[in-house]
């Protein structure tokens, strides 16, 4: 809980010279989460609450989200504070990484990992999941790949056979979804290198990275570890002392084991009211504010003696911790009138 971890936030900051503010979002299987852009406001009133500094260090944790809200927390961030420090301890993933890039520098454990950048595209044009009433995302880089095989099996760069080959493709994916796509490919290059600018100097290495990030590493699920970071995509990448890992493993940790990382959420063990949450925004000065999904679940014997769940939401979205040694309520304003629940291990499923 964040009153347990704010201990080990003042003994980072210690370590690192800075002002630390842990931005996670959860990838517990079945209850997720990723960056977008309802944070902004959560960020900006941290930050006001922090108010400038010489340098600050960004704790994050995530497997990805929107990249205009990535862009847009790094460069909010950046008006706070001289130097942006970005703290690894495990993923940084996709938006992560772009914020990453915007860094002066990057700190990475020996298990944290970064990885490409290539978006993927989500509209209500998008293609169908059989059976199911969902659309399937469209990679960027998918798309690229699939004209680019086709080309090198037919050994040709016929015009003709090249625009078969995209009428094929667009019998499958809409015209304005691959216009999209290849929008946000220029978009998250442009962007990338941007960021790289207060990391990287020279021109052919920033080019390099944002090839390798946005195309040649070849899949979206490749990651990226400290040493390739620095080595091979020459990063400003620091390794933390023995100390400094110490406090950043504490940390994750404790939010791994309060965002249950580790614990699949299944509906048909939940009997009743439950609240989970799937992202933190922290700092000592701001205190927590976190994401959570509040319901009900009642589970109810069918016709035939199968046992059907019921899954009732009753509240999604930002709320402010006022966890403290003297107050331990957690208030839920409901249609209703007013919910209380006690801000315990207990709260949480």
């Amino acid at each position: 809980m964040y009153i347990n971890r704010v201990d080990l936030y003042k003994k980072l900051e210690k370590e690192f010279d800075s002002k630390l503010l842990l931005y996670v979002t959860s990838d517990r299987q079945n209850m997720s989460a990723q960056i977008a852009s309802d944070v902004i406001d959560y960020f900006i009133n941290q930050l006001d609450k922090i108010g400038p500094c010489k340098r600050l260090s960004l704790y994050l944790y995530t497997r990805g989200g929107n990249t205009s809200a990535a862009w847009n927390i790094v460069n909010l961030i950046r008006m706070y504070c001289d130097e942006l420090q970005v703290i690894v301890p495990h993923k940084a993933h996709s938006a992560g990484t772009i914020i990453s890039l915007g860094a002066n520098e990057i700190v990475m454990t020996k298990q944290a990992t970064l990885s490409p950048i290539d978006p993927s595209i989500k509209t209500p044009l998008n293609p169908r999941i059989p059976n199911v009433p969902e659309t399937m995302p469209v990679s960027v880089e998918a798309v690229k790949g699939y004209i680019e095989f086709a080309r090198e099996e037919l050994g040709t760069d016929d015009v003709n056979a090249i625009s078969n080959i995209f009428m094929k493709l667009t019998d499958y994916v809409h015209p304005l979804v691959l216009g999209e796509v290849y929008r946000s490919r220029a978009q998250i290059k442009m962007l990338a290198e941007k960021l790289l600018v207060n990391q990287v100097r020279n021109a052919e290495d920033v080019q390099k990275i944002v090839d390798f990030l946005c195309s040649e590493s070849g899949s979206h699920d490749y990651t990226i570890n400290r040493r390739e970071a620095e080595t091979d995509l020459k990063l400003k990448v620091r390794k933390p002392s023995k100390d400094q890992y110490t406090l950043i493993k504490k940390i994750y940790d404790d939010v791994s084991e309060e965002l249950a990382f580790n614990s699949p959420f299944n509906p048909s063990e939940v009997n009743g009211e439950f609240a989970v949450r799937r992202s933190l925004l922290e700092s000592i000065d701001g205190g927590s504010d976190y994401f959570v999904t509040m319901g009900k679940m009642s589970h109810v014997i069918g016709q035939n003696g199968e046992v059907l769940i019921n899954e009732q939401h009753t509240f999604e979205g930002w709320r402010h911790d006022n966890t403290s040694p003297s107050n331990q309520d957690v208030r839920v304003i409901e249609d209703g009138g007013v919910s209380e629940y006690e801000a315990s291990s207990e709260f949480q499923v």
